[in-house]
C-alpha cells in the first residue's frame, strides 16, 4: 500500500472540523510537525454545522484535499428529544461536507460510533457487520455514515467507542468530579465495551491520513474489555495512586434496568479493529494503560 510520509509536506490543505472538541484538541496536539502549517482548524465559532450554506461556502473557499470530521452531536440521551438537531449535525451537515468533497475530489475521514450497533451478539463487531442502532443518536450517526460511503474510495469512516480525554465532558472527568463530591456511586455493570483515549484515536487518524488507499468503514478503540463499573473502579484506583483523589468511596455495581435512561445503550459495544491495525501498522495500548497516562496528564496540568 502506497503511503505519504508524515515527515514531508502533505500534498494539499487539510481541514479539521470540530477542532475545539476533545478529539479535535488531541488531533492538534498530535499533528505531524511537517503538516502543521497546512491544517485549518475549524471550531463551532468558525463553522456552524447547522448552516449548510456556511459549510458549503467555507469549505469551497478553503479548497482542502482532506477533511477530517471530528465534530458531532454526542449528547446521547438529549438526542431522543432533540432529534432534529442531532440529525442536522450528524447527518445533514455531513451530507454537505461530502457534497463539497465530491466536487473538490477531496478525501473525507469521518469519526463515527459503536452506537450504530445494537450490541446484542456479545461479540466484537466487524466493520461490515449489520447496523441496528438502539437510540436516535446512533441512528443519526448511521445516516452520516451513509453520506460518507457515497464518496467511495475518497470516504473513510472510523468508528470508535467510549471516548474520553484529559479535557472536556466525558466519563473520566465526570467520575473524578463525582468521586470527590459524593459519598458513594452506583455504576452500570451489564454494558461492556472498550474505553478509548482520544489521544490514541487521534494518532490512528493521522496514520490513516498517511495511507490514501484506505477507504470504507474501519474501527478503532484501545485494547481490552471493560464494563462501565470496571472503568469506574480503575479510574478511582489510578486517581488515588496519583493523588487526584484523597479518599476512596464505595462503588456499587448495578444493572441497566436499575439506571433507566431516555436512550437505550448497547449491552456489548466491542469493536473488531484488527483490519485497521494491520493496514496502518499501529496498535493501541490496553485501555488501562491509556487511562493511567491520561490521569498523569491531568495531574501535570494541575501543577
Amino acid at each position: 500500500m502506497s503511503s505519504i510520509s508524515s515527515t514531508e509536506r502533505f500534498p494539499g490543505k487539510i481541514v479539521v472540523i470540530g477542532a475545539a472538541g476533545q478529539l479535535g484538541q488531541c488531533l492538534r496536539l498530535s499533528c505531524p510537525a511537517a503538516w502543521q502549517d497546512q491544517v485549518v482548524w475549524l471550531d463551532r465559532q468558525q463553522l456552524d454545522l447547522t448552516q449548510p450554506s456556511q459549510i458549503r461556502d467555507l469549505l469551497t473557499a478553503l479548497q482542502p484535499k482532506l477533511i477530517i470530521n471530528a465534530a458531532a452531536y454526542t449528547q446521547v440521551d438529549l438526542a431522543e428529544s432533540q432529534q432534529a438537531l442531532a440529525k442536522t449535525i450528524n447527518a445533514d451537515a455531513v451530507a454537505v461536507v461530502c457534497e463539497v468533497a465530491q466536487a473538490l475530489q477531496a478525501r473525507v475521514i469521518h469519526v463515527s460510533t459503536d452506537y450504530v450497533f445494537a450490541g446484542l451478539s456479545g461479540q466484537h463487531q466487524t466493520p461490515d457487520a449489520a447496523t441496528a442502532p438502539l437510540n436516535y443518536y446512533g441512528y443519526s450517526k448511521k445516516l452520516g455514515e451513509d453520506q460518507v460511503l457515497l464518496l467511495k474510495e475518497n470516504g473513510v469512516i472510523i468508528r470508535t467507542a467510549w471516548l474520553y480525554a484529559a479535557h472536556g465532558k466525558n466519563f473520566v472527568n465526570s467520575m473524578l468530579k463525582f468521586m470527590a463530591e459524593r459519598e458513594q456511586l452506583s455504576i452500570v455493570v451489564d454494558q461492556v465495551g472498550t474505553p478509548t483515549c482520544a489521544d490514541g484515536l487521534a494518532q490512528a487518524i493521522w496514520k490513516v491520513v498517511c495511507y490514501p488507499a484506505i477507504s470504507g468503514i474501519h474501527h478503532w478503540t484501545d485494547a481490552g474489555v471493560a464494563s462501565w463499573y470496571d472503568f469506574a473502579v480503575a479510574i478511582q484506583e489510578e486517581a488515588l495512586t496519583l493523588g487526584l483523589l484523597k479518599t476512596a468511596i464505595p462503588l456499587h455495581a448495578i444493572n441497566s434496568q436499575q439506571y433507566p435512561t431516555p436512550a437505550a445503550r448497547p449491552a456489548c459495544s466491542l469493536l473488531d479493529k484488527s483490519s485497521l491495525i494491520e493496514k496502518i501498522e499501529f496498535a493501541p495500548p490496553h485501555w488501562r494503560v491509556a487511562l493511567r497516562q491520561t490521569l498523569k496528564n491531568i495531574v501535570r496540568h494541575q501543577d
